[in-house]
């Protein structure tokens, strides 16, 4: 069962650092810090676009307009940090069940 749990704490770990990610390179390109032309930057945006993107985009859809401030990963990270939190108390109180 820790095994388990380990593995989902490292899915999840890898997830919330990938949209971390995500966030940070979407800064860096639109303050003009990086150039979104640059190859490798694109290949690094790329990669963090297509697998933040599935998860993000439902959470857009259904948030109102902010206008040029987007919420979607502050909720989803609080989303993350929920069903961790969930599936540990889940796992401890059927630990204690045992």
């Amino acid at each position: 069962m820790r095994a388990l749990l380990w593995l989902f704490d490292t899915v999840i770990s890898l997830y919330t650092w990938l949209v971390i990610g995500q966030i940070v390179i979407s800064w860096l390109i639109q303050f003009g810090i990086v150039n979104a032309r640059q190859p490798f930057v694109m290949q690094i945006s790329e990669f963090l676009f297509r697998v933040t993107e599935p998860v993000l985009g439902p959470i857009r859809r259904r948030l109102p307009d902010l206008g040029g401030i987007d919420i979607s990963p502050v909720i989803l990270l609080i989303g993350l940090y929920f069903i961790r939190i969930l599936v540990h108390d889940m796992a401890s109180s059927l630990m204690r069940a045992i």
